[in-house]
This record gives structure tokens, sequence and C-alpha cells, in this order.
């Protein structure tokens, strides 16, 4: 069953969207992404959300949260009208999001959402190749729209000039984030440094950050192989949610 295709109440919520902490962006980022690329799994038990929270692939930062920790962000969520508690079928409680009407977007809007949630600052160029696990995302031309719709929203803010190395994350952060945010990327983000502080590493003594241009078609190879050991990482996570609700009906 799809996110689209799952059983919805008579009455959405129409609740508009709003800063989270890390904590609830997390959570919902979660539950969206696994309604795309697990459906079979969604909606999600409790432990399903905790364990998909805290995985350590398409995550930044890697977070380890506590059940209770996860139980009292979607008791946020679901005061927020971005997530519901799906009711019968099992004695397993289970919840879905409702990001779509909440945030106001459409499919390929939700997956660039999702992975901004899901791991903050980054390229333009890693958003698409990331984004494409969920939808269909050709190339940075297809992309471009659908980031100016979500920049139009509000949405979606860039934190150095437009071009290559651009930089955009969601605007969901707190007021806080997002002032830290624009202080790091002051002056733009030089070409070849890492974005994402779960792949900036210090570069040895003497020895510049920024990288020569690689060929396109190396760049897309590369970005082919990241995405099959992404989905073999979903493939994984997606067993081991199926043996913790089975150890929950045992």
């Amino acid at each position: 069953m799809t996110d689209e295709a799952a059983a919805e109440p008579q009455t959405k919520p129409q609740h508009r969207w709003q800063a989270l902490s890390a904590i609830d962006r997390r959570v919902l980022g979660v539950l969206g992404e696994k309604a795309k690329t697990t459906p079979d799994g969604y909606p999600m038990s409790l432990n399903a959300v905790c364990t998909g929270s805290n995985q350590k692939s398409n995550r930044w930062p890697v977070m380890q949260l506590e059940l209770d920790q996860v139980e009292e962000s979607l008791d946020r969520l679901r005061a927020l009208g971005a997530v519901g508690m799906v009711e019968g079928g099992g004695r397993v409680q289970k919840y879905r999001h409702y990001l779509y009407e909440w945030l106001g977007v459409d499919k390929v809007e939700m997956a660039v959402m999702i992975e901004l949630l899901l791991r903050g600052d980054q390229t333009v160029g890693e958003l698409r190749g990331r984004a494409s696990r969920m939808e269909p995302i050709a190339d940075l031309a297809t992309l471009q729209p659908v980031l100016d719709s979500l920049k139009a929203k509000g949405l979606v803010l860039g934190f150095t000039p437009a071009g290559r190395g651009h930089v955009v994350s969601h605007a969901l952060y707190m007021p806080r984030e997002i002032e830290t945010l624009r202080e790091k990327y002051k002056g733009g983000a030089p070409i070849g440094e890492p974005t994402s502080a779960a792949t900036a590493t210090e570069p040895p003594a003497g020895r510049s950050t920024t990288a020569p241009s690689a060929h396109p078609a190396v760049v897309q190879e590369i970005d082919d192989i990241r995405r099959e050991m992404s989905e073999l990482q979903e493939q994984v996570n997606r067993l081991r949610q199926d043996v913790d609700q089975l150890r929950g009906i045992c």
C-alpha cells in the first residue's frame, strides 16, 4: 500500500506547517521516507519509527533516540496535525503522516522536503541524487522548478548564491538554527568543500579543500552507486523493522 493509497480519515487536518525541533523533524521525515521507500511497512509502529530515526544511512546527524522521545515527538506532531494514529488492524498502534496536506506539496516536492528534513543543508546536486531514490528527478534542470516552487511556498531556503554548489535547506528550523546556517554559509561555500558535517573532515596540512571538477559521466556513476547502496541499506532496515514488529507481537 502506498502513502497516497493508505486509508485516510474523512476529515483531513488542515494545520499549516511550522518550525519544528530537530527530533520532530527527524520523526516526520522518517514517516514520509518510509511511506515512499518501504510502503509494505507503512503505516509504522512506534518501534519502527524509532529504528528509522536512529538508522545511520540517509541521516544527518545520526541520532540515538529512545522510544519515549519518539513517542513524545509523535504526540507533538499529532497535535500539530502533521501525523495521525491508525486505529484497528492489530494490537500495535501505528502512525502515518499528513505531509501532503500539512506542507501543501506534490509528490516530487515531498521527496525533496523529506531529504532536507532527514539531512539538512546540502548542495542542489546532492539533493537531486538523494531525492531521486523516492521520486524520479532526471537532472538538475528537472529539479530547479521544484525548488523554485518550494521557495515560493517558503518551505526551502537558499544559503549560498545560485549556481554551482548552491546550498539549500528546508525552512522548518527554529529561528536560531536558521541564523546559525546563515552564518555558516556567509560569503558562500567554497567549491569542493563538503556541505554536510556528516562528510566534512579537516584537510591535511597544505592541501586545498577545493577539488577538481569531475567528468559528468563519472559523477553520474558515483551517484548511481550511492543510490544502489542506499537501496540495499533500506532493504536491510526493512528486514530489521519486520523483526522488531514480530518481536512486539510475540
